[in-house]
């Protein structure tokens, strides 16, 4: 058996990634990855009793590259005998942007899992994007969550080839007489995620250290460790607490009293999108101030207050007119 294979088996094993008779459906691009990813669960559908399904996204912002992607992808589904199903978002290419992108591409894979009840989504990033992850999140200054980057599983969403260098991917569909699609955008160094991959990180094999890519992931496995031991606490805390005093707070570690803001922030808003770390500060100032007087501070359309030696975090509620007394 392919040594590519075994890792994934063994990825697998160790992430609890599928089981046999899952439901999975195999995002493809077109692209190197996605196609080996496909190929690899083709191999695996008999020995697991899986049931398999091809996803396409095609937002025809390559032009005739973007329909000869779609062609060998739906070559490929014929060829494994697979269910394809394809999206074609209608996308001006002045008003896209990376991350509307990726939110139409995990909305069309959570349909199709729900319309064909499928329990399991594989996507192909590997070893190198969680590499660019997580040196593209170090730039922008990222926190334990963000520097734990890519994970082998979250919820139904896996990432079998996350621990698999690209050359090796490479290696595989050469070895299998494959045929991928190459996105050329990837090769022009405009956005920073291609900057990292095609300047910065070959700079650091050279000067620094010709491992880096997995030096990095080893790294962001353990910080992910970290930040899940970090993440519980502040869970049992957060569970035990209905009202947090400032005392209380004061006392507790660094690490624990930022995650505690966190929760506290995401409960109230429903995300922590836009959250920085400069305004995180600013609240643990509030906390750690040594003034009795109350205190208040107005974040991403929270009330942020301390009275009464507690703190509490609410969202601004919108002041309804009353029609009456304008007229």
């Amino acid at each position: 058996m392919n040594k590519i294979i075994k890792k994934v088996q063994n990825f697998s094993f160790q992430y609890d990634l599928f089981r046999e008779k899952d439901k999975i459906i195999i995002a493809v691009s077109g692209g190197p990855d996605s196609v080996c990813l496909l190929d690899i669960f083709f191999q695996l559908q008999k020995k697991y009793k899986l049931e398999l399904i091809v996803a396409h996204i095609n937002y025809s912002l390559r032009g005739e590259d973007s329909q000869k992607d779609e062609a060998l992808v739906v070559q490929l589904a014929k060829k494994y005998r697979l269910k394809i199903e394809i999206l074609r978002p209608l996308i001006k290419k002045t008003s896209h942007s990376e991350n509307y992108l990726r939110e139409i591409r995990y909305d069309f894979f959570e349909k199709i899992r729900k319309e064909n009840k499928f329990n399991k989504v594989a996507v192909a990033h590997n070893l190198d994007d969680q590499a660019e992850t997580f040196l593209m999140r170090t730039i922008r200054g990222a926190g334990l969550l963000g520097l734990s980057a890519m994970q082998f599983k979250n919820k139904y969403l896996i990432r079998p080839l996350l621990g698999i260098e690209r050359k090796e991917i490479v290696e595989y569909l050469k070895e299998h007489h494959l045929k991928w699609r190459i996105d050329k955008t990837n090769l022009e160094s405009v956005f920073l995620r291609n900057k990292i991959r095609n300047k910065l990180i070959p700079l650091l094999e050279e000067n620094f250290n010709p491992q880096i890519k997995k030096t990095i992931f080893q790294a962001t496995r353990s910080i992910a460790g970290d930040y899940s031991f970090i993440n519980k606490k502040a869970e049992e805390v957060f569970q035990k607490n209905h009202s947090f005093e400032i005392e209380k707070l004061r006392k507790l570690p660094g690490a624990l009293l930022k995650r505690i803001i966190l929760k506290l922030i995401e409960k109230e808003k429903g995300s922590l999108q836009n959250v920085e770390y400069a305004q995180i500060e600013e609240i643990i100032k509030i906390i750690k101030s040594t003034k009795n007087k109350s205190q208040v501070m107005l974040l991403l359309g929270l009330r942020i207050r301390r009275k009464n030696g507690k703190l509490t975090i609410e969202k601004i509620r919108a002041k309804k007119v009353d029609k009456n007394k304008e007229n």
